[in-house]
């Protein structure tokens, strides 16, 4: 494991997505409003962290929301460089 996150770039991934958030579920009719942002703040963070094919969640069956944000609480243990709860932030994501 080599890339952490810190809090402050956390916090900026989730208010970027937030911002972007109604073209974000325009372009990826995958599933409800909440599926497609966290599905999207996942492969940000799969992509900010280089995580490697072994590192990255895997599913069995179609991932809902609650699959999700387990994947991303699950890909953000040990990898972030203080200790924050990541909870508010994804709320707000799915917050309008």
């Amino acid at each position: 494991m080599g890339t952490s996150i810190s809090e402050q770039e956390f916090a900026r991934i989730c208010g970027g997505i937030a911002e972007d958030r109604k073209a974000i579920v325009k372009h990826n009719p995958i599933g409800t409003d909440a599926e497609v942002l966290l599905w999207m703040l996942l492969n940000c963070l799969n992509s900010y962290l280089s995580l490697s094919e072994q590192e990255m969640p895997c599913f069995t069956g179609r991932p809902d929301e609650r699959t999700y944000r387990e994947a991303i609480l699950f890909v953000l243990r040990g990898r972030t460089t203080d200790s924050f709860d990541p909870e508010p932030y994804i709320n707000s994501l799915l917050t309008e």
